[in-house]
């Protein structure tokens, strides 16, 4: 029989590797293939001065996810059953929303995972996106595989990374001049700041690490250290890669090469700076990314059509399952998400950051003494709260105008 201090290492040891992993989904469920597509493209209209719009939105992204991480943390409860106690429905608002803009992200996801590995291997698109939806559904469906969640994740981080750094390093970007547009900047360009807020912690995304976090066990006042130190990396994991990203592309622009017009500017990037290699280099760097969002997008949505509680956790792997099922069914029907499906579903996300943040700053505020078990919600967290509330409306605003101009 194993001895009690072994069974407390063992479930330490466990948690830990959830707590890498909750870090990592919500790192690499931002590095999706828009991230990729959206860096580029900004870093050719900006040049060096697109270092301030990645300087403040990191800011604006660790204001927002600390006050999610440690509200979800401290009450023990996921968003939607937060939500449900602050008004009655309004969690299954919140779940109805992430729901529909997950299925069709998804779409893209998958769509974005196929261009990956036709770009690695040559493989079709459609295959492409077809096998590695059937590798997502298999991390949830068999145990041994799901219990190897966390640690993929870390490895695609790392993968995405590390190629990324190389490429980089290859461009040659002027890396003083990014320095010094990171707070003097040429040109500041408020849109593309809330444009890239927006896509880092907008969507599912803002809740895809705080509810993997919850099922490892990390919950209430005692571990809130813990949950603050997780949420500030996951979010610095996201940076990194931006700015590396950003570097890449940057080195590539400074020789007068236009990416922006690329119908794959971030393609065209790694392929100038790195010739076939880039190329392939790209390939692995987007199928990585796309796999990790289709997970980190099933999943969280799986976790807002659950109760938080260790019986629903096998129903939550089969719904998860189920949303790729679903996503994958559509790529393979449609190719790819039509434009207009797409910009509803931006719709879509661009009310679940400013209603479900809302809610987060009300209970920090206001619902200490039940919800927060009593704990004393520091002040400058709701006050650095408040301006997220404000940018997270401020990017509604945005998301709905582009729905508005699509039906005039």
């Amino acid at each position: 029989m194993t001895s009690p201090p072994l069974r407390s290492a063992a479930a330490s040891a466990t948690q830990r590797s959830a707590i890498v992993g909750a870090i990592f989904l919500m790192a690499t469920s931002a590095i999706g293939p828009g991230f990729l597509t959206q860096t580029a493209k900004f870093t050719g209209q900006l040049g060096a001065a697109f270092a301030f719009a990645i300087v403040a939105s990191i800011l604006i992204d660790i204001a927002v996810q600390m006050n999610v991480w440690r509200v979800i943390g401290v009450s023990g409860l996921r968003a939607q059953e937060l939500g449900n106690k602050v008004i009655p429905g309004l969690g299954w608002l919140l779940a109805a929303l992430i729901a529909i803009g997950g299925v069709v992200f998804n779409i893209g996801n998958i769509a974005g995972a196929g261009l990956g590995l036709d770009a690695l291997l040559g493989v079709d698109v459609k295959v492409g996106g077809a096998v590695t939806a059937v590798l997502a559904i298999a991390i949830f469906l068999f145990q041994r595989l799901g219990g190897a969640l966390d640690r993929f994740l870390a490895l695609l981080g790392i993968i995405m990374l590390v190629l990324t750094l190389y490429v980089a390093i290859v461009s040659n970007p002027p890396v003083g001049l990014a320095l010094k547009n990171s707070v003097l900047p040429d040109r500041v360009d408020f849109v593309t700041i809330t444009t890239l807020v927006g896509g880092t912690v907008g969507g599912y995304i803002t809740y895809a690490g705080a509810h993997r976090m919850l099922d490892s066990g990390v919950n209430g006042p005692d571990d809130v250290a813990q949950v603050s130190k997780s949420s500030v990396t996951g979010i610095l994991l996201t940076g990194v890669m931006r700015v590396l990203l950003f570097l890449a592309v940057l080195g590539v622009v400074a020789t007068g090469v236009d990416v922006v017009g690329a119908k794959n500017p971030a393609a065209m990037a790694f392929e100038s700076a790195a010739g076939e290699i880039g190329l392939r280099i790209f390939g692995m760097v987007l199928w990585a990314a796309a796999l990790s969002s289709i997970i980190g997008a099933s999943y969280t949505s799986a976790t807002f059509l659950v109760p938080n509680k260790p019986e629903s956790k096998r129903i939550q792997n089969w719904i998860t399952v189920i949303f790729i099922l679903i996503s994958s069914g559509l790529f393979i029907a449609m190719g790819t998400a039509p434009a207009t499906l797409m910009i509803f579903a931006g719709a879509f996300n661009g009310l679940v950051l400013p209603i479900g943040f809302t809610m987060i700053i009300f209970v920090a505020a206001f619902r200490q003494h039940d919800l927060l078990h009593g704990y004393r919600y520091p002040r400058w967290m709701i006050a650095m709260g408040i301006v997220g509330v404000v940018v997270a409306w401020w990017l509604a605003w945005v998301s709905f105008g582009g729905v508005f101009a699509l039906i005039k």
